[in-house]
């Protein structure tokens, strides 16, 4: 058997969890999953998922041997990439990883526009809020928003990442608009994070150079903004989220911003990619539509 194919068919077992579902997956049967698995473990001599009727999981030579598996197909894929950089159009899968809100949000419709422009691509999306390792978790392009602190990556700037702060028109006309920072002490806030006494949560509103910190307290938090956006649409409270977001929301007349008379926080945000890693055409062309789409100063 390649053994490539049957890399990639461990890897996909170890993802999914079971060999049923690598098998709709691929459109294979499970017999032929099962073969392939074995034909790893009978080259390497050694068991690489114990498996039950039940459930399955990795040995400890299995998840060493999933981790290098996940960087050779990623190699292999990047060498058949430049193999065919002769072909000006972008084709192949190109695996991004962005921050949750602003993947739900926003790249995914650029993501959608982008494979209509290029028909040949697909993309693999995953959302998460945490620092992920590109060449450990295997992704091409990454989008941070924050300060970076990671030098072994190459980035490019994006227009910053922007917040302002909305209520409903029914909560604004319950209990007003406040015409100050300090005035959301009075009203209720739908704070994004779970936060301790220890690390509470801060707003930040700039007005002509002069920065006025408030400490929102209300009693609807969570860690997903989506929950918090659908709350002030119901009129339960004020939410500070991304602008990009929040200004549909304005145009069609569920939200209001308040205090539109100051600048929210505006954190920065960067597309990177892995060091040392030449650039495909097809990621080349994924950047650079970015950096038109999300242009810095835009």
């Amino acid at each position: 058997m390649d053994r490539l194919t049957s890399m990639q068919i461990f890897v996909r077992a170890a993802d999914l969890g079971s060999f049923a579902a690598v098998a709709d997956a691929l459109r294979i049967s499970p017999q032929m999953v099962a073969k392939h698995i074995a034909a790893l473990e009978t080259r390497l001599g050694a068991r690489l998922i114990n498996r039950t009727t039940r459930r399955q999981n990795l040995t400890d030579i299995g998840r060493s041997y999933y981790d290098r598996c996940r960087i050779v197909l990623a190699e292999a894929e990047a060498a058949d990439a430049i193999a065919l950089e002769m072909n000006a159009t972008p084709s192949g899968i190109i695996r991004v990883n962005a921050p949750v809100t602003f993947g739900s949000y926003v790249l995914s419709p650029f993501i959608t526009h982008y494979l209509g422009c290029y028909p040949e691509t697909q993309v693999e999306l995953t959302l998460n809020d945490r620092i992920v390792d590109p060449i450990e978790e295997g992704f091409e392009v990454i989008i941070r928003i924050g300060e970076l602190a990671d030098s072994s990556m190459v980035a490019w700037s994006l227009k910053p990442y922007r917040l302002i702060a909305c209520a409903s028109p029914a909560y604004v006309a319950h209990y007003g608009l406040p015409e100050k920072p300090a005035d959301l002490q009075h009203h209720a806030c739908l704070v994004y994070g779970i936060w301790s006494p220890s690390m509470p949560c801060r707003w930040i509103f700039q007005q002509q150079g002069k920065t006025e910190e408030v400490r929102p307290e209300g009693r609807f938090r969570s860690n997903d903004w989506k929950a918090l956006l659908h709350a002030a649409v119901e009129g339960y409270g004020v939410t500070l989220g991304p602008e990009d977001v929040l200004r549909k929301e304005i145009n069609e007349g569920r939200l209001v911003q308040v205090l539109p008379g100051y600048e929210g926080p505006a954190r920065p945000m960067h597309v990177l990619v892995p060091t040392g890693r030449k650039q495909t055409v097809k990621v080349q062309c994924f950047i650079d539509a970015l950096r038109k789409s999300f242009a810095a100063g835009s």
